[in-house]
This record gives C-alpha cells, sequence and structure tokens, in this order.
C-alpha cells in the first residue's frame, strides 16, 4: 500500500473509482482488495464512507480477483451519482459506524413514476442497508450477489415486491446522517416524486448493457472534454464537437447518451427531431439557436438530437426551403461552437445515409459509433439488467441470451416484460376483481419461471424480422427420413459453424456460404432447409423469388441489398430462397426484351452481397430447385454456393422411415406392413409417399363413413393402384448425369448459355410469346 494516502489519524484511503459488475447494481455494496481493507481497519460487512464531491456510504465487500494488486473501488452507478463521481476519479473512504433509523421516508426517484403501497415491503428489503438523506437507493428483488459474506447474505437476497427495479431517493432519516434499517423503523413511502439534494443517477452505465467497448469510446470523446478541458489545451488541440450514434432501432442510442450526461455531470438538452419544426418562417432556426444557447450558458452541456435525419435530411434530396434552411442553421450553430464552450452534440439515428453529407466531416461529427445488434455476453448482461427487480425461479439467464439471436435491448426488455404478464396471468384466478388491493401471501408467491419466458419467446420476435418473419415449423432432423447424406452435409456445413464458430477459428478455415439443394419435386428440399434453421437455432428467413423480382429497375437489387442486410443484422441466420432458378438464370440465356438484364442484374447483386467487400458472418444461403442446369454457373463455385447437395429419391430404409412419419397420428390395422409398402413403392419421393398415406386414409372413411376406427392393407394396397412415382428411371439418370457436370460448370470457363445434357431451356420457348 506504498502508493495509497493513508492518514494514520482517521485511517482514510484516496481510491481510483471504477464500475461494479452490472448484476450488482442497486446492491448498495462496494467491494475493495485486502491490502485497501486493512490499510482502513475494515472488515467485509462493515460500513464505508465513501467521499467524492459528495459523501455517501455502502458495505463493504472483499474485491474480484482481478483487483487485488489495484487501487481500485468498485461501486455501481447509483453509488457514482450520490459521491458525485465519475469512473477514474478519486474517492475518499474511511470505515464508519451506522445508527439504527427510528424513521426513514422514500419517494419515487421519477416525476412521472408513482406509488403505492406498504413500508413493510420497503423495510425488509433495505434491511440492514446504510443509507444517508439524499442518497439514490433501489429495490434488487431476488438476484444473488456472488461472493458475499454470510452475515450480508441474507440482507441482500430479500425479496421485493416489484417485478422491476424501482428507484427511491431518501427523502429523510431520523437521526440526520449515517443511518440503517432495522426491526424498529418506522418506514414511509410517499406516493409522488420529491427533490432530492443530487438529481443525479436517474440513468447510469449499469443500465446500458452489451455495449462496453462503444461506453469505452463515448467516454473518450464526450466525457474527457467536459471533465478536464485543460487537457486538450495542454495538448493544443480543439476537443471533440459531436458524436453520431448510429445502429438499427431499439440498440439503446437514446438511453445511451442520457447515461454519458448523467455520469458526466453535465447539464442534458435534448431535441427531438419533430418538434423543433414550426409553422412560421424562421420559427425552427430560432428554436435551434435557443437550444445551443442555453446549452452554452449551462455548460458543461450534452446537446442531445435524436432522429436527426428528421431535421438534417440530405439538401439535395428535399424540396422545402424551411429543411434546408434548419440543415444550414445546424451546421452554422456547430461550427460556432467556441471550441472552450464546454458543450458537446451527441446525435442519434438508424438512418446515417439519410444525413447531409455536410455533417458528417470532422468539425462538426467527429467521430461515428456504430452501436450494433448485440452479441450472446450483451444480451445477457441486458437481461440481467431488466431483470433485476424480478422474482426469478429456475431461469437461467445464459440459456435464454443464447437463443434469442438478433434480439436488441428494446426486444429483450419486452420479452422481459412479457415472462412477467404470463406470470401475473397464473395468479390471475386467486385475485379477487372487486378488492382494491392484492393479498401479501399471493404477492409473496408471485415469480417468474423459465416457461414463462419461454411463453413470451413465441409472441416476441425480433424487431429487425417483423417485415421479414416466418415462423419455422417444430421440425427436426427426427422428422425427416431418408436423406441422411443430405442431412449430414448441411449439419457440418451449417449448424457446426453457427454454434460451435470458435472451431473453425481454431483451424483457420471459414465456414461455407451457401448450399444448393437439388433434385427432383418433392424430395423434401424445402424441408430440409426449415429443419436446419431449427437445429441450428438460428433465425430463419424464407424469401420466394417472385417477392425479389420488380418491374421498376434497380428495387430487385435493392430488396436483395435490402434482405442480407437484415439477415446480418440478426445473425446467426439462414436464407432460404425457393425455386432459385426462376431468380438466378445463366446469364446471356436469351430470353424477352428486358427480362435477361433484371435477371443479370439480380445474379450479379447476388454474387457481390455473397463474396463481395462486406463479408457474411454467420449468415447462410440455402437455395432449393429442381433445374440447377438453369443456374448461372458462376454461383455454382466454393466460395458462393460452397455444397451443391443432391437430394435424391429415398431408399427402402428412407422409405419405410418417412411412412413411420406420416402415419404416426394413424390408427393402423394388425395387417398393415409399412416395409412391404416400402418394398412396393420404388423411386417414389417423400411427397409421394405422403400422398398413398392420405388416400388410404381417404379410402377408409369411403368405405366404413363416420364408423371409421383403423386403417387396413386393403386400404393401402387400393392407394397403391392409384398412386405412381414421380420420379422416372429416365429422371434419375438425367439427375445422376447433371451431378458430375455441375461441379465442372463451376470451374470451367463455358460458353455462355451453357445447358446441360438433355436439359431443355424454357426461355428458348418463350421466345414466340412476341
Amino acid at each position: 500500500m506504498a502508493d495509497a494516502a493513508i492518514q494514520a489519524e482517521d485511517r482514510t484511503i484516496k481510491l481510483q473509482v471504477a464500475a461494479a459488475r452490472q448484476d450488482e447494481s442497486g446492491h448498495g455494496i462496494a467491494r475493495l482488495s485486502r491490502a485497501s481493507l486493512s490499510a482502513i481497519g475494515a472488515m467485509e460487512g462493515d460500513t464505508l464512507e465513501i467521499t467524492g464531491k459528495s459523501t455517501t456510504v455502502a458495505r463493504a465487500v472483499l474485491g474480484y480477483t482481478e483487483d487485488e494488486e489495484l487501487q481500485v473501488i468498485r461501486l455501481d452507478g447509483l453509488q457514482r451519482g450520490n459521491a458525485e463521481v465519475g469512473s477514474g476519479e478519486y474517492v475518499k473512504v474511511s470505515k464508519t459506524e451506522s445508527r439504527p433509523a427510528q424513521r426513514v421516508v422514500f419517494a419515487p426517484a421519477h416525476k412521472e413514476m408513482r406509488l403505492q403501497g406498504p413500508g413493510q415491503a420497503l423495510k425488509r428489503n433495505f434491511f440492514g442497508r446504510p443509507m444517508m438523506q439524499g442518497d439514490l437507493v433501489a429495490t434488487t428483488g431476488q438476484q444473488q450477489v456472488a461472493d458475499l459474506p454470510p452475515q450480508l447474505r441474507r440482507m441482500f437476497n430479500a425479496p421485493a415486491y416489484s417485478l422491476t427495479q424501482i428507484r427511491l431517493n431518501v427523502v429523510s432519516t431520523v437521526p440526520k446522517g449515517i443511518v440503517h434499517i432495522d426491526e424498529n423503523t418506522e418506514v414511509e413511502l410517499r406516493e409522488v416524486y420529491e427533490e432530492a439534494q443530487s438529481p443525479r443517477g436517474d440513468i447510469n452505465y449499469d443500465d446500458v448493457g452489451g455495449m462496453a467497448d462503444t461506453i469505452r469510446q463515448l467516454r473518450e470523446m464526450v466525457e474527457l472534454p467536459l471533465r478536464y478541458p485543460e487537457l486538450f489545451t495542454r495538448l493544443g488541440v480543439d476537443p471533440p464537437k459531436g458524436v453520431l450514434l448510429h445502429g438499427p432501432p431499439g440498440t439503446g442510442k437514446t438511453r445511451l447518451a442520457q447515461a454519458v450526461a448523467n455520469e458526466s455531470d453535465a447539464t442534458f438538452h435534448s431535441i427531438n427531431g419533430p418538434e423543433i419544426m414550426g409553422s412560421g418562417y424562421g420559427e425552427s432556426e430560432k428554436a435551434l439557436r435557443e437550444v445551443f444557447e442555453e446549452a452554452a450558458k449551462a455548460s458543461p452541456a450534452i446537446i442531445f438530437i435524436d432522429e436527426i435525419d428528421s431535421i438534417a435530411p440530405k439538401r439535395s434530396q428535399v424540396h422545402g426551403e424551411a429543411e434546408k434552411r434548419l440543415v444550414a442553421q445546424l451546421l452554422t450553430l456547430m461550427d460556432g461552437l467556441n471550441a472552450r464552450a464546454n458543450v458537446v452534440v451527441i446525435a442519434a439515428t438508424n438512418r446515417p445515409d439519410a444525413i447531409d453529407e455536410a455533417l458528417r466531416r470532422p468539425g462538426r461529427f467527429d467521430r461515428e459509433i456504430v452501436i450494433g445488434v448485440p452479441d450472446e455476453s450483451g444480451r445477457r448482461e441486458i437481461l440481467g439488467i431488466h431483470t433485476r427487480g424480478m422474482p426469478l425461479q429456475g431461469v437461467d439467464l445464459n440459456e435464454i441470451a443464447r437463443t434469442t439471436h438478433g434480439f436488441v435491448g428494446a426486444d429483450l426488455a419486452a420479452l422481459a416484460r412479457e415472462a412477467a404478464i404470463e406470470a401475473v396471468r397464473r395468479i390471475m384466478p386467486k385475485l379477487d376483481l372487486e378488492a382494491r388491493t392484492i393479498p401479501p401471501e399471493v404477492l409473496e408467491s408471485l415469480t417468474v419461471e423459465r416457461d414463462d419466458f419461454l411463453a413470451a419467446l413465441k409472441r416476441v420476435n425480433p424487431s429487425a424480422m417483423r417485415e421479414v418473419m416466418v415462423q419455422v415449423p417444430n421440425i427436426g432432423w427426427s422428422d425427416i427420413g431418408g436423406l441422411d447424406d443430405a442431412q449430414l452435409k448441411l449439419r457440418e456445413g451449417v449448424e457446426l459453424p453457427l454454434k460451435n464458430p470458435e472451431s473453425f477459428h481454431r483451424l483457420g478455415i471459414r465456414p461455407a456460404k451457401g448450399f444448393l439443394l437439388y433434385g427432383p419435386p418433392g424430395t423434401g428440399k424445402t424441408l430440409l432447409a426449415k429443419a436446419v434453421a431449427k437445429e441450428a437455432e438460428a433465425n430463419f428467413i424464407s424469401i420466394k423469388s417472385s417477392d425479389l423480382l420488380s418491374k421498376w429497375y434497380g428495387e430487385s437489387e435493392q430488396q436483395i441489398a435490402r434482405l442480407f442486410a437484415r439477415a446480418r443484422q440478426v445473425a446467426p441466420c439462414v436464407i432460404f430462397i425457393d425455386e432459385i432458378d426462376s431468380l438466378v438464370p445463366a446469364r446471356g440465356s436469351g430470353g424477352s426484351m428486358g427480362e435477361p438484364q433484371v435477371t443479370g442484374r439480380v445474379v450479379n447483386t447476388i454474387l457481390a452481397e455473397m463474396d463481395g467487400l462486406e463479408e457474411l458472418q454467420s449468415v447462410v444461403l440455402i437455395g432449393a430447385t429442381n433445374r440447377p442446369a438453369l443456374i448461372d454457373p458462376a454461383l455454382l463455385r466454393p466460395g458462393r454456393f460452397d455444397e451443391l447437395v443432391y437430394v435424391g429419391t429415398p431408399d427402402e430404409a428412407g422409405r419405410e422411415h418417412i411412412l413411420g412419419i406420416h402415419t404416426a397420428k394413424m390408427p393402423l390395422a394388425d395387417d398393415v406392413d409399412l416395409g412391404r409398402i416400402a418394398r412396393e413403392t420404388e423411386r417414389f419421393t417423400g411427397a409421394d409417399l405422403e400422398d398413398v398415406v392420405r388416400r388410404a386414409g381417404l379410402i377408409a372413411i369411403r368405405k366404413n363413413g363416420a364408423a371409421v376406427t383403423q386403417v387396413s392393407r386393403a386400404d393401402f394396397d387400393e392407394a397403391l393402384e392409384d398412386s405412381r412415382a414421380t420420379v422416372t428411371v429416365e429422371m434419375e439418370e438425367e439427375y445422376a448425369r447433371m451431378k458430375g457436370e455441375l461441379k465442372k460448370r463451376a470451374m470451367a470457363v463455358e460458353p455462355i448459355g451453357f445447358i446441360a445434357p438433355g436439359m431443355v431451356e424454357p426461355r428458348r420457348e418463350r421466345k414466340h410469346d412476341n
């Protein structure tokens, strides 16, 4: 402890503030190293007095293993707000004593919140917790805190009467000073917000999950210039003037800006795009100037412009003069910001390309930060934030984080809310709707379980997928028979890289980007794609070729670009395009006027998306066709469709398996032998076999009417007489010949319009249409 500033008389040390882990937010604990605890003569569970610009209190807990050699104190966002310090600043820490409180008064911390309820619930939640008048505190629910000493474990795991974390101001305490609630304390909860000594801490970094790198970048760009402008003066450079946050809707751009303002102790001036627009000449520009003037007077200040694309669109693309004047006014104001004025502009948008390009240069928006869709660990953090006050039982948040691919913060908040509503729905029968209050024992029994989250997952889809979301049927590998080779290739190529990407990184190889399933009609190509998406736990976008083709010039290419962009947002994702031969026919293969140019441009766009500059990460394209010879050869090479998977007619064992699947719910007579039927149905596809089972059932109903109880062998024999294999011997031979030629086509430089032997080119026939 040579570096720590220790004052022997009162045993105070100076420590640097670091952020606590998010799952410990609101628990009122401070983590210190063993050396720091011994320096102030404290043990785990003792009360600490923490002094920054203000003073607050916390319970001492041993620090994380990685902090053992560091002179840091870990505080959550509420405690940083109470002490009026930010991460990286220094506080004085000393051991103190708290007195039992005779009376404590709480009030909601938000102006718009109204609360009702007995003080007893709060008394149990805050039992033994040290606090002071003016502190901002939070209820904690049943979230467990790791590594707590035994004397604190009961205190911090008391149940709460809330489904979300509630933040409260400590309005007053009797006696004044540092107190704690015990069994004799009278606790009062006021209904409405009351002004506290420190208004900070409404939203802090603890309330923003899954974006540690983004927060670090923003702190460099915003907190440093606002807190320490002299740093930039000393270096002889102007501090940054603006930061543009962009990313998909619901990722937390607005929330992050509010957290930065609170944590940097700056005044917050918000401009919502449409609000600034006035009806009179010059009103909009005047309103904008007034916001900048107010911010300059109240510096350090942050001006936050939400949905900036609505007030600063590209001037070349808008016709109204008012919009052009407003853009020009914003440019002038940002240029006119005095480098020493201590004002930073943060703007947020989910359409960065719609903003006037003059704003997107250094000196205005110095840095553009992308806030993307969170990864698995980010989703786990966000779920932890939204379930802080939730009485969870048997819920594994890691499992939910794994299965919520493509979910943004807003989607996860909706998921937690839906799970809570599921829990409330369970106790509805116990509620007396005429009574105005809920019995305490019913509230005690209210918990959110794993099944509530699973039910909520059926109703909440990723917001980026809402336009194209397809509910994948519950089809797994066990529901598909006779396609063992195709299944194996898809499992290796799709399921393995999506579930275990680190294996591919370790070996330095890339996973397959695309799979072309080809074979006769009815063999189960579409079914295979659905099964692989379900088994790989990936999002699934199913698109028909006709949806992507448009008569308008350039529209088809835009649709494809949007499709791939959306798939990247919600990765891991499987894109399935059925009948892909109509979308990407061989270029130069003739056809009616205008059509070859459209499909040619579509082919070019798909080629660019699959192996262009913007690399596909965890996105797999699966195409299905029964006419593979018509597909453009450039798509068939490795790097595009890496695997050409032949889905043929099932063998005898496969046919028996398929018949077993289709007759699983059919009451069969004892004389029905599925093995015999499988032997008699050579070259039958899965669709043909389903038809045989359906016909047998219809024949049984025709013979016996409503009294039918089972399907007999005679019914199947009659059904077989009416059925035939859709795949002929000639077709099988044609596909066998094609199998070898497809790979050669992809590798060779062929004449334009090459068509495999024996295949008719339909476009040539269509010349006569005109």
